[in-house]
């Protein structure tokens, strides 16, 4: 039996459902799964939260990414308190906004660079680069923010050097990709997305003058050798490549790092059997990933989830969060068990959008919690949780801050 709930009163997310989605998603599962929310900045969606159709929906043809049609749909979903952000043509045109045909063809040129045995031989740099800026930690101690200190130039630093980016623009990047990725002012939101733009544009054409040893490099060789990339497209490429490559890990670590210090007895197992870590991680994904709600998808044709209809051309959000807090496919959902199986959670996506990073970001996480169990033994939280400031974001689910002390 199939309803269409068109004119239910939308759920707004608002500032408590970013500081705690879960406890919406609690409520959404067990009555209205499938249910229509006003999402920032001011768009109806339907948002989708039960396991058992989250991950089917993360790969149903009929919820297409393409962004050819959402100019229209927007103005059909806006909500008189929309706030537009103007966002550079130059940064939307990359794989996560597309569908195959296109989808394949942007994501087959850097599907090699991250494969498990190619992101495998990173791991003497990654390490190095962790002890480096744990030294930084001892010397700038005993209190620090671990997001300034650890979380965040552990993944921009593997990143940049990866796609061959100065480290003296991370900083930039760092402002521009927060302003961009959480609910502000139009004005300063599209700012950053010009800013983030004209960098790209001169790096790109930097790598076109003197390529490097690097893969934006290789991204911008293999186009002008005919394979079908625009440069468009490959300043996109390094939009999505910049601003994904480090914050899933940033905040894997962040998220990760707050559960564990709130949870003496799993900290324990962990600094007990250090065997525990990779499991570990992927729990910390699990339990409070990094993603909130999965990017954006439209129906293109009428499409039934959850025993609810959704007409063609509506808005969904999928639930990340939602589905790997979800009773139905998790027991205990809600404790944190650094020695679960994990299998299954989708906390990295699922489908042909499945994050083409997921390896990168399990190994620098890895090597992050290792790190800083072996130099920090008496590592605590240095601020009440309560008092912790959750990022103004529907996709994002991290902290501002997070002070520790050792």
């Amino acid at each position: 039996m199939t309803s269409t709930v068109e004119n239910t009163d939308p759920i707004h997310l608002d500032d408590h459902f970013f500081a705690d989605p879960d406890s919406l998603y609690r409520r959404l599962r067990e009555e209205a799964p499938v249910a229509r929310a006003v999402a920032p900045p001011g768009l109806v969606v339907w948002l989708v939260t039960r396991y058992a159709d989250v991950r089917p929906a993360l790969n149903d043809p009929r919820l297409a990414k393409s962004g050819l049609r959402v100019a229209n749909l927007v103005e059909r979903h806006a909500t008189p308190e929309l706030h537009r952000t103007e966002v550079a043509s130059s940064l939307v045109e990359h794989m996560l906004n597309s569908d195959p045909p296109d989808h394949t063809r942007l994501r087959k040129l850097v599907n090699r660079a991250f494969t498990v045995r190619a992101i495998g031989r990173m791991r003497p740099r990654i390490t190095e680069i962790a002890t480096e800026l744990a030294d930084s930690m001892t010397a700038r101690g005993p209190e620090v923010d671990l997001l300034d200190e650890f979380a965040f130039p552990l993944p921009m630093t593997v990143i940049c050097e990866l796609l061959g980016v100065p480290q003296d623009r991370r900083d930039e990047f760092r402002t521009w990709s927060n302003t961009l990725l959480s609910r502000g002012e139009p004005a300063v939101r599209s700012a950053a997305a010009q800013a983030m733009a004209q960098f790209l544009a001169q790096l790109v054409a930097q790598k076109t003058a003197e390529p490097g040893d690097d893969m934006l490099s290789a991204i911008v060789a293999a186009s002008e050798d005919g394979d079908s990339l625009s440069h468009t497209e490959v300043i996109s490429m390094a939009f999505l490549l910049l601003v994904a490559g480090h914050e899933t890990t940033v905040n894997l670590i962040g998220n990760g790092m707050l559960a564990l210090l709130r949870r003496p007895d799993q900290l324990a197992a962990l600094r007990a059997d250090p065997s525990l870590v990779p499991n570990a991680v992927e729990e910390f994904l699990r339990f409070d990933g990094p993603v909130n709600l999965a990017t954006m998808r439209h129906t293109t044709e009428p499409v039934e989830i959850g025993g609810v209809t959704i007409p063609e051309g509506e808005f969904v959000l999928v639930s990340l969060i939602g589905a790997n807090r979800d009773p139905g496919r998790f027991e205990r959902p809600g404790e944190l068990d650094v020695s679960r199986d994990t299998s299954g959670h989708v906390a990295f996506g699922y489908g042909i959008h499945h994050c083409l990073g997921a390896p990168l970001a399990r190994l620098e996480g890895e090597i992050a919690f290792r790190t800083l169990l072996e130099r920090f033994p008496d590592l605590e939280l240095a601020a009440e949780p309560e008092t912790l400031e959750w990022r103004e974001s529907s996709l994002i689910h991290g902290l501002h801050r997070l002070p520790i002390r050792f």
